[in-house]
């Protein structure tokens, strides 16, 4: 040591031995304070540097708690800190906590018993974060380490990472001062990426004598906090089983040349040892605390689901806010499926709930924006096709799929839970999917296990809700039978006599040729009622279907006048129109060249259908149905009064004596029935405007072959509309009196909507505007009569007469209403 000139030392040289000689400094305190009175202090070697180490902390200064961690952990690539959740503590019995040793007592053990006495301290710790600080103070006093840090693995066993439960921990800080250290953010670092997930893969211990000189090190905190990191000690801490559950880093010893020795790697490994079955037990603690947490809450879930089976939409949404609630996610998606078929997955319904709706707005019908952007990944219909589970950390790294900003809402899916959901017979019924969990966190094994119980329990709800609501469907559909059968009635056995002597006598019934069947000008006005039924009967005699197919006289004179006494007495839907719509579709059929198209079976189905496609209608039109929530509504969403008209000209079949195909073979009568549902359901105007442009498309674009049955399909649907609204085609003066029938019955639902449901109809069907019934004709005309016919006569000549009738009335209609129009500029 170097002497003054007065031979004193310098107090630079005291400094600087006692830097190299922390025992020393130690016995000298203890000497000191025994000096003064005070109680002494053994010399053993650990509780001598323990108080050197707060001696020259006070000297050295040391790093602000709100220091930047990733120094110590010497990675390149820095994470974003997290807010940590606060702790909850759950005491499965009730015990006194442990009252922590003091420093002043810790300080008179000897090395044995001041290990010893730390182990205790921490063998009965359960709350984890506790557990983890006292680790780091007692790593910190058995080391004299200026700051130390724990890092826990999580993850799953294919793709584990480090997570920082504290760090920055000095022997003499507090806990709380240890979690505001820590930040609001935690540090991720995967395994084999810098020194701790070096020490976390191959289970080495790594003692760094100058951190400046490791290759692993990163300085860019040291150089914006202005602290400097010499000597890094990082080891693992196991298992019993020898599993990595974490790694303790230690940095800067508190005394000496700042390196941590032979000694203090030997005190670190032994305490470790049992710091690793410490962190084991709190891990299983949590685990059942956990698992205790998710029983109460799939419990809860049970109920909810159980208690409101009325409705899938209720369900789904009861099911998705608690799983976003309990998943910790920003936002949660349910597709239920239909039926999976050979072109790929359709999704009949699609719910959305984003974590900062609205409460009250709760779980939203998504826009059809929204649909196709989370349809877009293809993550639903992946997982839909496939049964997978998918779990995607990082959704940029996956080619399958296709991950953009959604444009209303600007939200980007960083991380996703996906799977399928499935009914008691194990078939797949709709997908569930969770977006970027909060705080930027992945979403881990423990999610994918509990979300697969919220899917059993969804697929549970789903299914039970469904076999109500179809429980329901039947009492609407009983309901509905019951109305039917008090209205209606199969015809009388009289009537069915005297039209079966009518027509057995065939020189009885009207020649086709004389009442005008084969003309597209057919006026049916001139005709009484028993005339229009005989009429009927010899379209399909005409058409040689009652031979080619056998059937009975009695049994087509009975279906025909059952068929005539189902339709309701109402102005314009009723028998006479059904009966024009069948004679137009028996023109079409002869006179284009449609035989050689058409097999026998089809035409007699189409020719049914056009007798059948408006059975029991009520005057009222599918919007009306579901205004009025009507059990035809409840029944069928889609097409409501069409599938009724369908349902009901198979019931008419179904009842003795009427069944007109009951010579057919099995697979005839299948074929049969299915063309005569489509061709029923064709005469829905919703169904016409999407497929029409497909038809337009393939006639004008040359198709040929319109024996394919995707062509003929499409054909037959175009048809029944053709034939539906032909009245457009006729003499001027049968269309002028149609069209008034037609709108004195639109006026009568007007009426029905303006006086008893409250609401204002719309212009056709609204009797105020009865002046404007030209105009409204020219409108009908131009939107759906004139492109089909104008196509159909290009294609076919021989239609030409539709569409010169339809063009015709049109001038018609327009000269009426530029009529009015002056009239009323006149007033």
């Amino acid at each position: 040591m170097a002497a003054g000139e007065d031979g004193a030392l310098s107090r630079e040289a005291v400094l600087n031995y006692l830097d190299s000689h922390p025992e020393f400094a130690g016995e000298y305190v203890a000497r000191v304070r025994s000096a003064q009175g005070r109680e002494g202090v053994p010399g053993s070697g650990l509780a001598n540097h323990w108080q050197a180490q707060q001696l020259l902390s006070r000297r050295r200064g040391s790093r602000h708690f709100d220091q930047h961690p990733e120094t110590a952990l010497g990675v390149s690539t820095f994470f974003p800190r997290r807010p940590l959740s606060p702790a909850r503590r759950y005491n499965l019995r009730k015990r006194s906590p442990r009252k922590q040793p003091s420093r002043e007592k810790l300080s008179k053990l000897n090395e044995l018993d001041l290990m010893l006495e730390l182990i205790r301290d921490i063998a009965n710790e359960l709350d984890m974060t506790n557990l983890c600080h006292k680790i780091l103070t007692h790593v910190g006093i058995l080391t004299n380490a200026d700051r130390c840090s724990l890092f826990l693995v999580k993850g799953s066993r294919d793709n584990k990472y480090l997570v920082s439960r504290l760090f920055d921990v000095t022997p003499d800080s507090s806990v709380e001062q240890a979690v505001h250290a820590t930040g609001s953010h935690e540090i991720r670092v995967p395994f084999g990426c810098g020194i701790v997930g070096h020490v976390a893969k191959t289970k080495e211990t790594v003692n760094i004598r100058n951190a400046y000189e490791d290759p692993r090190f990163n300085r860019a905190v040291d150089q914006r906090t202005g602290y400097h990191t010499h000597s890094i000690l990082a080891m693992p801490v196991c298992s019993a089983d020898d599993e990595v559950l974490g790694v303790a880093q230690i940095i800067n010893k508190a005394t000496g040349g700042h390196e941590f020795t032979d000694k203090d790697e030997e005190v670190f490994r032994n305490y470790l040892t049992f710091c690793g079955i410490s962190i084991a037990n709190a891990q299983m603690f949590e685990m059942s605390i956990t698992e205790y947490k998710r029983n109460q809450i799939l419990l809860q879930l049970a109920r909810n689901i159980f208690e409101e089976q009325t409705s899938v939409d209720k369900v789904v949404h009861k099911i998705m806010k608690d799983a976003q609630e309990l998943l910790k996610c920003e936002r949660c998606s349910v597709f239920l499926t239909e039926d999976l078929h050979e072109q790929g997955v359709e999704f009949s319904k699609i719910f959305d709930l984003v974590s900062d709706n609205d409460a009250d707005k709760g779980v939203q019908s998504p826009s059809a924006s929204t649909v196709a952007w989370l349809l877009e990944s293809g993550l639903a219909k992946h997982v839909a096709s496939t049964g997978e589970v998918l779990n995607m950390q990082n959704t940029g790294e996956d080619s399958r799929f296709k991950f953009t900003e959604e444009a209303e809402t600007g939200f980007r899916i960083k991380s996703a839970l996906c799977l399928p959901i499935y009914n008691r017979e194990r078939k797949i019924i709709g997908v569930a999917q969770l977006l970027n969990k909060h705080n930027n966190e992945m979403f881990d094994e423990n999610d994918e296990g509990m979300f697969e119980a919220f899917a059993i329990f969804c697929g549970l709800g789903i299914h039970h809700t469904q076999m109500y609501e179809n429980v329901c469907r039947l009492m609407s559909k009983q309901k509905v039978a019951l109305e039917v059968l008090s209205y209606h009635a199969t015809a009388r056995e009289e009537d069915v006599g005297k039209l079966l002597s009518t027509v057995s006598q065939t020189a009885q019934l009207p020649e086709a040729t004389k009442i005008g069947l084969y003309d597209f000008r057919f006026n049916d006005f001139v005709m009484s009622e028993d005339e229009t039924v005989q009429g009927a009967v010899r379209l399909f005699m005409e058409c040689d279907l009652v031979n080619k197919f056998r059937v009975p006289y009695d049994v087509l004179c009975r279906w025909v006048l059952s068929v005539k006494k189902n339709y309701r007495p109402v102005t314009y839907h009723n028998w006479r129109h059904a009966f024009n719509v069948t004679q137009t579709m028996f023109v079409i059929l002869k006179t284009a060249p449609f035989s050689s198209m058409f097999s026998d079976v089809e035409i007699f189905a189409m020719m049914t259908a056009s007798l059948c496609h408006d059975l029991d209608h009520r005057g009222t039109n599918n919007a009306f149905q579901s205004k009025i929530e009507s059990p035809l509504a409840r029944l069928y969403s889609t097409s409501t009064m069409e599938h009724h008209h369908f349902d009901h000209s198979i019931m008419i079949m179904n009842s003795e004596g009427n069944n007109i195909f009951q010579s057919l073979t099995d697979e005839d009568y299948r074929q049969a029935l299915s063309i005569l549902e489509d061709s029923i359901l064709s005469t829905d105007l919703a169904l016409y405007f999407k497929k029409r442009g497909s038809f337009i498309s393939r006639a004008q674009g040359g198709v040929t072959d319109w024996t394919v049955e995707d062509n003929k399909s499409l054909l037959r649907a175009m048809m029944m509309t053709a034939c539906d609204v032909s009245a457009i085609c006729k003499p001027w003066e049968v269309q002028k009196k149609v069209a008034e029938l037609v709108y004195s019955e639109f006026f009568q639902q007007g009426d029905i909507e303006r006086t008893k449901l409250h609401q204002k109809p719309i212009d056709i069907m609204d009797r105020e505007k009865k002046d404007e019934l030209p105009k409204m004709q020219v409108g009908f005309i131009d939107s759906i009569c004139m492109p089909l016919y104008k196509v159909m006569a290009e294609k076919w000549p021989s239609l030409h007469p539709l569409y010169e009738g339809c063009r015709s009335n049109r001038d018609h209609w327009q000269a009426l209403a530029q009529q009015k129009a002056t009239i009323a500029l006149s007033d």
